[in-house]
């Protein structure tokens, strides 16, 4: 066993309370609230919902593997670390790891602004009156905003992370109570003729229910 390094060291400061409410922040995000009306469509019928529970079972086969990995390989680094040693270091790995980071400098910010653009959508409907150019200002300081919050230590990121948790926990439940308070049984299963009928068009209709299902738990590999 290799002896302790006396020179300073990393302390871990997230605990599990922490890394739950950011794995659970992350995967709820503002996803699912700009998301259900284009996952209803994507199989004209309520039965869109199988691309959530498809894109569970996906996400949850991911994540314990991740969580497989995350033991396996403890480190910084993710996915680049776990494609460099699974490929080898000296052959594929270097390539695979590097292209991972070049496509996250794509994906990432791309992600980030889906969530700046669901913000947007629900500033116009708290704000009409807001004109484009207010829009735009309003989200370009949420995102200096969230910049400025992250840019301390990270026992205050702790305490940022459980407070939006809360505020998400409660969001969740105030649907949730709303959506049984309305619930209509002749909406929730009006299944149009066909809604099960096995045909190419369908799996067209469920891989596009599921991708967006998936984009809905995207996060749930972050810890």
């Amino acid at each position: 066993m290799t002896p302790p390094s006396d020179g300073p060291q990393l302390q871990r400061r997230f605990g599990l309370l922490q890394a739950t409410a950011l794995n659970m922040t992350n995967m709820i995000g503002v996803g699912p609230f700009i998301t259900i009306p284009a996952l209803m469509s994507a199989l004209h019928g309520p039965q869109a919902m199988l691309g959530w529970l498809v894109a569970l079972v996906i996400a949850l086969a991911d994540g314990l593997i991740w969580s497989e990995l995350g033991a396996a390989l403890p480190g910084s680094g993710g996915t680049y670390v776990y494609l460099r040693e699974g490929f080898g270091r000296h052959a594929g790995g270097r390539l695979m790891a590097f292209l991972f980071i070049w496509q996250f400098l794509l994906s990432g910010p791309l992600e980030i602004a889906s969530g700046f653009i669901g913000f947007k959508q629900y500033v116009k409907y708290l704000w009409p009156s807001l004109t484009q150019g207010g829009e735009i200002a309003v989200i370009v300081g949420v995102g200096v905003l969230a910049v400025a919050l992250l840019y301390r230590r990270i026992n205050s990121i702790g305490l940022i992370t459980l407070s939006l948790w809360l505020g998400t926990l409660l969001t969740v439940a105030i649907v949730i109570v709303t959506g049984v308070a309305h619930f209509q049984p002749s909406v929730a299963f009006d299944f149009p003729s066909g809604a099960f009928q096995f045909s190419a068009g369908y799996l067209v209709g469920l891989g596009a229910a599921s991708r967006i299902g998936i984009y809905d738990y995207l996060g749930y590999y972050d810890v």
